[in-house]
């Protein structure tokens, strides 16, 4: 691995909630080089609420402990404008976490109002090439706020992350072309009919049509409910890593043959209503974004996609309020 190059322009990334769970997860990786690259200094603009800011210092001063080259500064306020300032990649994962017993309504009830000033501060004050992905959920609906708020970044710019843990006796990296169709939710649908192990197709792998429909696909919805009943909070460590994941995703070229899971605004691929920010496998060139066409679904995977697609159209009815 090369050294730093320290005459690279540093890049600027914003992360709201940085005192929280997700957030400590997060910005050490970040300043490591594991979302950039090895050879881009960042500067990080933490973002917080007033009574996190002292938590946040302490966090601070852990930053500077560890003494990561690629770190070029770090800056702590309370005010969206300053935040967002130049800054090229905006993270946004302060929310209120969901806790056992609490429906996504509640979540949007809550969380809605956070993004709609998040939104124009970074319309206002962002640099031209700002990239936003939302990491607070509900992901997708919050993205959608924020997204309508600030028409003057394109809806190009905007994502919302879906990523999944994968697991069929085989390392990760053999796993490919994972789809995860739809809402950041219990609705969620991961494609396993399009999904490869090993070059050859998933279903021909794992050989239980039964088991892909029911267990896998409810493990995998349930998934954020399980680990809120075991741990007694929300995913912190998988969360920032699926974040790190989704923005290398996104600023990077995607494999050959290889596509990726993220939220993106519709275009009406597949039919899905233009304008949400659904879950979709999309292939990136590093410098802009296509959803995959022409993709197979037997009826089972229509039909699931169907339900999410209806979901994430009734939050966005419960949020119309909220939208510019």
């Amino acid at each position: 691995m090369s050294a730093p190059s320290i005459s690279s322009p540093p890049v600027h990334v914003a992360v709201t909630g940085a005192a929280g769970q997700i957030g400590y997860s997060l910005l050490f990786r970040i300043a490591s080089g594991a979302a950039l690259g090895p050879e881009r200094p960042v500067v990080l603009h933490l973002v917080e609420i007033e009574p996190a800011m002292k938590a946040l210092e302490g966090v601070v001063m852990e930053l500077d402990d560890c003494a990561f080259p690629l770190l070029a500064g770090v800056e702590t306020t309370t005010d969206l404008a300053a935040g967002f300032d130049g800054v090229s990649v905006a993270l946004l994962v302060g929310s209120v976490p969901r806790k056992a017993g609490m429906e996504r309504k509640d979540l949007l009830g809550i969380n809605g109002g956070i993004f709609k000033p998040q939104g124009r501060a970074i319309a206002q004050n962002a640099a031209p090439d700002v990239r936003v992905l939302v990491v607070g959920n509900p992901c997708n609906t919050n993205c959608l706020i924020a997204r309508s708020n600030a028409p003057e970044v394109p809806a190009e710019r905007w994502f919302a992350m879906t990523r999944l843990d994968k697991r069929a006796g085989v390392a990760v990296d053999q796993v490919t072309r994972v789809g995860v169709w739809g809402n950041h939710s219990a609705t969620q649908f991961p494609d396993f009919e399009n999904a490869l192990i090993g070059g050859r197709p998933a279903e021909e792998v794992v050989a239980d049509r039964g088991w892909l429909e029911g267990e896998f696909l409810a493990s995998v919805q349930r998934r954020g409910a399980a680990v809120i009943e075991a741990r007694g909070l929300s995913s912190a460590a998988s969360a920032a890593s699926a974040a790190i994941d989704s923005v290398a995703s996104i600023l990077g070229p995607t494999a050959p043959g290889d596509f990726v899971s993220v939220a993106v605004a519709s275009r009406g691929e597949y039919g899905v209503p233009e304008g949400l920010q659904f879950g979709f496998p999309v292939r990136s060139d590093g410098s802009a974004w296509e959803v995959v066409e022409g993709l197979g679904h037997s009826g089972f995977a229509s039909e699931r996609i169907k339900v999410t697609t209806d979901e994430l159209l009734e939050e966005r009815a419960e949020v119309t309020a909220l939208l510019a």
